[in-house]
């Protein structure tokens, strides 16, 4: 690979470093070709981006990106394959999901929502990280839940107030 390639890969991964807030570094190595194949298919379905990169390069990208990605060029050891989507749990839901078939892909790292969270420990919070819109929704129920309250209220108080006004006029 010639310099200039490697500059180019490294402008590409930069641009797509800097274009999302959800970044999952995994490692894929031992996997055959079929089930890489079922990786990527499953990836796709979920809308998350796998690209396997070089560490060297994708090092250089995290030095030269804007962000402050902390430990995560640490665990650039091995074979990395990186995960990118828009929805911050949405990895980790497809690595939570594949592994119950295979003991692969492992979860190195991973940037999402300005946090950093490094070993395959980290996936069980991973997964349970709402995102955007499952947080507007809660929010949104919360916000009706004392409406509701208030109207049921009232509209059972009408039925007793016109419960007992019935009672008083047939005595």
């Amino acid at each position: 690979m010639t310099r200039e390639e490697k500059s180019q890969i490294i402008q590409d991964l930069t641009a797509k470093l800097a274009g999302t807030n959800t970044i999952y570094l995994t490692d894929i190595s031992g996997l055959d070709a079929l089930t890489t194949s079922n990786l990527r298919r499953a990836c796709f379905k979920a809308d998350v981006s796998m690209a396997v990169v070089k560490n060297t390069l994708l090092s250089k990208a995290m030095e030269t990106s804007d962000k402050d990605f902390g430990e995560l060029p640490n665990v650039l050891k091995g074979n990395t394959a990186i995960m990118t989507a828009e929805v911050s749990n949405a990895p980790a839901k497809v690595i939570k999901d594949f592994r119950k078939k295979s003991d692969k892909p492992v979860l190195k790292g991973a940037f999402a929502e300005e946090s950093i969270y490094i070993g395959d420990d980290q996936l069980d919070t991973l997964v349970s990280i709402k995102s955007k819109e499952e947080l507007i929704g809660d929010i949104i129920t919360l916000l009706q839940s004392p409406a509701k309250n208030v109207i049921s209220a009232l509209q059972s108080s009408g039925q007793k107030l016109s419960g007992i006004l019935t009672t008083l006029s047939e005595k």
